[in-house]
């Protein structure tokens, strides 16, 4: 089986959380990139004393990043890709040594792609609070210890202002776009209302104006989860002297996403009621093959991110209200003056196109007028990764209007 398939694949065999774990070992404490692996493609920019919206500095903060293409001699063919909440800088380009999946828009970044290398000089940033070589939770603090729970509440603005200051570094005046999905949506509409100036052109993504109360329950129900796991340690698991980590806490996390990031229809058309391993549903040994599926991507995922940044990170979700301080949601909407794209899909159901209405209804120079552009995908809210085509045209349009 070839462990370096895509998240957004299904192993072709339905096997325990036993099995895989003998197949790759036990996963680490952290699954956080650290200073001394592999670099991969990441670049970094030193971006000097953070202090967050919520209180509390980080010092000599640092962001990970990824280049793709070629910034012209006017500095005005730059385009910011914000990541979602569990992705990274690593755009595009296959999985090696530093980046353990391949390129998460692979099929819209590139030479002739939607997001033209040849053309553009595409950006993307691992976010502050991340763990993909960003300062974040599993970073040494001042003390020479991780931050762990210590890290301070991040919100999406702390994010963006974060990415602002590398843009300084890169001599980049103003975005040609910000483009991003579901939580890389959020950034995208706060790059609108903190730095109109700063950008000519906005694609959000199967993202909402404001994290609602449904939302944030679902969230919350994330963070127990991780923080029920006896290996959290309070958030103190980096040095534990057998390496254990919060992995079933967090690994359970990703499994509730994960519900939420695909449609009934899929998960009800791929896997129906199929049993695994031939054995009687009646029976009381084997399982279903859906409940397989999250075991693989959970088991997964816990080797390539940590439980601490996942927290940090979720909360920020939690905080996105663009309204906020500005008057409301529709007056803040209104204040954003860039030439904008507003796509949902269809079948979301953790960010619904009700919301993405809301953002396009009240955006003045939304290309589509008073209605967001809805993709029809089986997908759900994870169709913003999946359907390249869909996706594609959308930003080609909004970058040629």
């Amino acid at each position: 089986m070839d462990w370096q398939i895509s998240e957004d694949t299904v192993p072709s065999d339905f096997i325990t959380d036993a099995q895989i774990r003998s197949i790759l070992g036990k996963p680490p404490a952290t699954g956080a990139w650290r200073d001394g692996d592999p670099v991969g493609r990441r670049q970094f920019a030193h971006i000097g004393d953070v202090t967050f919206e919520g209180g509390g500095t980080v010092p000599d903060a640092r962001i990970a990043f990824e280049t793709f293409g070629t910034l012209n001699p006017a500095a005005d063919n730059a385009i910011l890709v914000a990541h979602a909440l569990t992705g990274d800088s690593h755009l595009a380009g296959d999985a090696e040594p530093g980046h353990p999946t391949a390129g998460w828009w692979g099929g819209i970044v590139g030479p002739g792609l939607a997001l033209d290398t040849d053309r553009y000089f595409v950006v993307a940033q691992n976010m502050l609070g991340s763990c993909q070589g960003s300062t974040g939770p599993a970073s040494l603090a001042p003390d020479g210890e991780e931050w762990g729970s210590r890290f301070p509440y991040t919100s999406i603005r702390d994010h963006v202002r974060a990415q602002e200051k590398v843009m300084q570094q890169l001599g980049i005046r103003c975005w040609a776009a910000v483009v991003g999905g579901s939580m890389g949506g959020m950034q995208v509409l706060e790059w609108g209302a903190i730095f109109p100036d700063r950008v000519e052109k906005l694609a959000m993504i199967a993202a909402p104006p404001v994290s609602s109360a449904d939302q944030i329950a679902l969230n919350s129900v994330q963070i127990e989860a991780i923080r029920a796991d006896p290996l959290f340690a309070h958030g103190g698991y980096y040095n534990r002297g057998d390496g254990e980590g919060p992995h079933s806490g967090l690994a359970l996390a990703r499994r509730m996403a994960l519900l939420n990031y695909r449609s009934p229809t899929e998960l009800n058309d791929r896997f129906e009621r199929s049993w695994q391993s031939g054995i009687s549903p009646l029976g009381q040994n084997g399982r279903f093959a859906v409940e397989s599926y999250l075991d693989f991507h959970g088991n997964k995922f816990t080797r390539r991110f940590d439980a601490n940044a996942y927290i940090t990170l979720v909360e920020a979700m939690n905080s996105h209200d663009v309204g906020r301080g500005r008057g409301g949601v529709l007056e803040a909407l209104r204040t954003v003056t860039a030439t904008s794209l507003v796509i949902g899909i269809d079948s979301d159901r953790l960010f619904p196109v009700e919301d993405q209405q809301v953002i396009a209804r009240h955006i003045p120079a939304n290309i589509d007028g008073d209605e967001a552009k809805v993709i029809s995908s089986r997908f759900g809210h994870d169709g913003f990764l999946i359907e390249d085509d869909l996706v594609s045209a959308e930003l080609r349009r909004l970058l040629a209007y």
